[in-house]
């Protein structure tokens, strides 16, 4: 039976920042790929292709308690920070979905050292981003963090409030309007 190697936390913030800048500059050299930026204050999303804005979508909605950059499970805010969409599903509820790989190194580490999360929580964390993986879902800090469309819900609503649990919701149009532009590895920067 294999023991699972117990990191001090001094070696786990140092592998954070190595895997920080590993991202960083990985994206700095794909200057001309297609990522995506959501400003929460203006609620827009725009699709950018290096600094070049390829297309801005209007009145998105966001959680319905606003942000953080420490997000917890059923707290109905959306988190801000760097992600990568990991998953895609056409056929959501929500018309279609594209996951984030949330909660990324920023929002776990942070969590940890808040004592939001476990240390095993933290490591399964960890252990998915070192791996190229989507990190569990089931944490305290929440998960099936994405983009996605209205479904069948009220465009009033939409329109009117911010109404998701937490992720960046855009018409069943809009919605349909972005897939040209996703892929699973687009990035994505929420501010």
């Amino acid at each position: 039976m294999m023991k699972r190697l117990r990191l001090c936390d001094s070696t786990v913030l140092l592998l954070i920042g190595v895997l920080g800048l590993m991202v960083v500059s990985s994206s700095l050299q794909a200057n001309d790929a297609i990522w995506i930026d959501v400003d929460t204050q203006e609620h827009t999303l725009s699709v950018m292709q290096g600094k070049k804005i390829q297309m801005v979508f209007q009145n998105v909605s966001i959680g319905r308690y606003g942000t953080t950059r420490t997000k917890i499970t059923k707290d109905d805010k959306t988190p801000l920070g760097t992600f990568k969409i990991s998953w895609i599903n056409e056929k959501s509820r929500f018309h279609r979905f594209f996951g984030l790989d949330y909660p990324n190194l920023e929002n776990a580490k942070q969590a940890y050292l808040e004592n939001k999360i476990s240390h095993e929580n933290w490591l399964a964390i960890l252990d998915a981003k070192m791996m190229g993986k989507t990190p569990p879902q089931n944490t305290p800090l929440g998960g099936h963090i994405g983009i996605h469309g209205i479904g069948k819900g009220n465009p009033e609503i939409h329109h009117s409030y911010n109404w998701t649990n937490g992720c960046i919701a855009l018409t069943n149009q809009q919605i349909d309007q972005l897939s040209q532009w996703i892929t699973t590895g687009t990035v994505v920067n929420i501010r």
